[in-house]
């Protein structure tokens, strides 16, 4: 199982950082909506790699067959491994390329939110949530447990629907239940 976890869940890995780069140097131009929308499309599509994982599992390891219970334990860990990658690649992200972009974030917000005819002490009232979110957010301990909560539920959501699909378990010859021949008098 070490293989193929670490096989898939590093080009997993691989995609999922190549394609956050490429997304956040692009943000700005094309609007953080877009750019969100992009992100979890990354996302997404990155995490196919616990589908190709489960199945080369089943096919080269199992002979063909895997029950649900080890087909999740592969595509779970391989989440583990592919979203490991993307929170180190988004604190290097965060603290080296994009220092201000949760107050980037905000001051989009907040004009999203005035173009949408919200009321001054509502927008007051997002951006100090977002000076607090990013008083928590520039902890270099929390931000990564911040940072996890994106992609591991889409990760264990494909890796419930993969395993559910890929499952195959071996059928017992012993208990077959085929008819006895009739006997012709």
């Amino acid at each position: 199982m070490k293989k193929t976890v670490l096989t898939f869940g590093l080009i997993g890995g691989v995609m999922i950082s190549t394609l956050m780069l490429a997304n956040v140097s692009f943000a700005k131009q094309i609007g953080f909506d877009k750019a969100e929308l992009v992100g979890y499309t990354v996302i997404v599509v990155s995490f196919l790699m616990v589908f190709f994982g489960i199945r080369s599992y089943r096919e080269n390891v199992g002979n063909g067959y895997i029950t649900f219970g080890r087909a999740f334990a592969v595509g779970a860990l391989i989440t583990l491994f592919t979203s490991i990658c993307y929170v180190l690649t988004w604190e290097v992200v965060y603290f080296n390329l994009m220092p201000d972009f949760i107050t980037d974030y905000a001051n989009y917000l907040a004009e999203k939110m005035r173009a949408e005819g919200a009321t001054q002490q509502a927008i007051d009232s997002k951006l100090q949530e977002m000076r607090d979110f990013k008083q928590i957010y520039d902890n270099p301990l929390l931000n990564p447990l911040i940072t996890l909560i994106e992609p591991v539920p889409v990760g264990l959501l494909i890796t419930l629907i993969s395993s559910l699909v890929l499952r195959k378990k071996r059928r017992d010859s012993s208990h077959t239940h085929e008819p006895a021949p009739r006997m012709v008098a």
